[in-house]
């Protein structure tokens, strides 16, 4: 069985992502295989629209495949990872901007790498099954993967409150905050068939029905309220002294992700503005990412969260009041003139 099924189906450039026993957790080498089939597909003119989904299960894709990541920084190996996100970065942006139109189907989990390859489609469709987050922030990483773009351009302040808490957003917020566009809850298959047959992506507009409520809208104006301070720390003194069951969840996921992964995310959010292109944004992740095998929190949550599971992750920093500028600056500043970095621009 291969990790991930590329073929061409009638009009349409297909991939399926399979890996369903990880939860379809994207490998370096299936990023690989999804940049040469979006290469070779670009002109080619029997592909007309490329289609991408996954095995039937709990996710299309939630996240990416880190036990070998956190082996190399374990070991030393920082450059594992450089290389890594640099190829990935690469792949995100051919994506974004592939010059015909692109359908995912995001069933259950996407979130982290799957964001990556299932957000920046054209037409990106959800049901009722569909979580989508970037929980970055727990594992001591930033949302990358041009995620930080999606969440810069969400309305308001939700791109802080759902980038440094990680919250799943199911069908109608993911809609509302830019991370999908069509709600089509049921006949799946059949749409799949009628796209790879005609090649024709207006189809899947046709298809959506009128997305669920979007609790996020309802709660923008607190969220705003409390996510709108300029470092970490405002915003967790807002939240403190808050009392609702917003500002009461979001507290605990303040206290439970790294300090300096969300600082950094509260810091790149407001340097990428409203309106940021899929390249800054990756290049500004790649400044972190670069740096986070040695000198972020990123091996120790790993270690927490997936390898010991012990979920007692001994972050750099005591909490979010306790990241100093200088530490948010040192992870984000330019990287040097001689690092290789993603080759995002066209």
């Amino acid at each position: 069985m291969t990790d991930i099924h590329i073929r061409i189906d009638g009009r349409a450039g297909r991939i399926t992502l399979n890996r369903p026993d990880v939860l379809n957790a994207l490998s370096w080498k299936m990023c690989l295989a999804i940049e040469a089939a979006l290469d070779a597909w670009a002109t080619d003119p029997a592909v007309a629209l490329v289609l991408i989904d996954a095995a039937p299960g709990r996710a299309f894709c939630a996240g990416g495949d880190i036990l070998e990541m956190h082996k190399a920084g374990t070991e030393g190996r920082y450059d594992y990872g450089q290389r890594f996100w640099r190829d990935e970065y690469r792949m995100n942006a051919r994506l974004s901007r592939f010059p015909k139109p692109v359908v995912s189907f995001l069933h259950g989990f996407t979130m982290g790498g799957g964001v990556g390859v299932g957000c920046h489609a054209s037409h990106r469709i959800v049901d009722d099954t569909s979580r989508v987050a970037m929980p970055e922030c727990a594992i001591g990483l930033v949302p990358d993967v041009g995620g930080s773009m999606l969440l810069a351009r969400a309305p308001g302040r939700l791109g802080e409150y759902l980038g440094t808490t990680g919250t799943r957003m199911g069908p109608g917020d993911a809609i509302h905050a830019g991370f999908a566009d069509l709600y089509v809850p049921e006949g799946w298959d059949e749409l799949k068939a009628r796209l790879a047959g005609t090649g024709d992506a207006t189809l899947a507009d046709e298809a959506a029905r009128t997305p669920p409520e979007a609790p996020l809208a309802a709660q923008r104006a607190e969220i705003d309220a409390l996510f709108s301070g300029a470092m970490l720390g405002d915003i967790a003194r807002a939240v403190a002294a808050a009392d609702t069951p917003l500002a009461e969840a979001a507290a605990k996921a303040l206290a439970a992700n790294s300090p300096l992964s969300m600082a950094c995310t509260i810091e790149m959010l407001h340097r990428l503005g409203d309106a940021p292109t899929i390249d800054q944004a990756l290049l500004l992740e790649y400044r972190f990412t670069h740096r986070a095998l040695e000198h972020a929190d990123f091996v120790e949550g790993i270690r927490a969260q997936i390898v010991d599971k012990d979920r007692q992750p001994r972050w750099r920093h005591a909490g979010p009041e306790a990241v100093p500028a200088a530490d948010v600056a040192a992870m984000l500043d330019p990287l040097p003139q001689d690092t290789p970095l993603p080759e995002v621009s066209p």
